[in-house]
């Protein structure tokens, strides 16, 4: 059976899919090339050097020391691309003040495009909307990384000062 159009339905259907994967494609790039800039900018942002930000697999172990490139995005573990958002993590490696040591610190991103803009997720703050014309509107997202970074502390100093758990159950070390 055709429509108007002379197509057949396996025909309209392979015209879908088509316009799927462009989408699927542009997803891609765009959240890339918005998620690189993320990445590019973080350091200055926050004042320290480049070598301290990276961009890293969204969970499970990493390196910050390691350039991950394409295999830091949740697209390269894929056969398919997908118009799905696209997750990467960005690493922050801070060096200790007392020694040579250093902390590494990872919070998990996801970028989609809604309409004309990016909606941007950084861990549990809320969702952010940024346009494709980005370049010097990131502001929000980087505060957004920044203040997750300063909350993963600003928690567990608060836990540890809580005066509810002095006279709790306990383990000698």
């Amino acid at each position: 059976m055709a429509d108007e159009n002379g197509r057949s339905r396996f025909e309209k259907l392979q015209a879908a899919i088509k316009t799927y994967g462009s989408a699927a494609f542009e997803n891609l790039i765009r959240c890339k090339g918005f998620a690189n800039a993320i990445v590019q900018a973080f350091p200055e942002y926050i004042g320290c050097t480049a070598e301290c930000v990276k961009a890293v697999p969204p969970t499970g172990a990493f390196d910050p020391r390691q350039d991950y490139g394409d295999q830091a995005f949740s697209y390269a573990h894929r056969q398919v691309i997908a118009l799905e958002p696209i997750q990467f993590g960005i690493a922050l490696t801070v060096k200790n003040f007392e020694d040579s040591g250093s902390l590494w610190l990872r919070t998990a991103m996801a970028i989609e495009i809604t309409g004309d803009t990016f909606d941007v997720f950084v861990a549990q703050q809320p969702v952010i909307h940024i346009p494709f014309d980005f370049d010097d509107k990131l502001q929000p997202a980087l505060e957004a990384i920044y203040q997750e970074f300063l909350q993963t502390f600003k928690v567990q100093v608060m836990a540890f000062n809580d005066k509810r758990f002095e006279t709790g159950i306990g383990f000698i070390p």
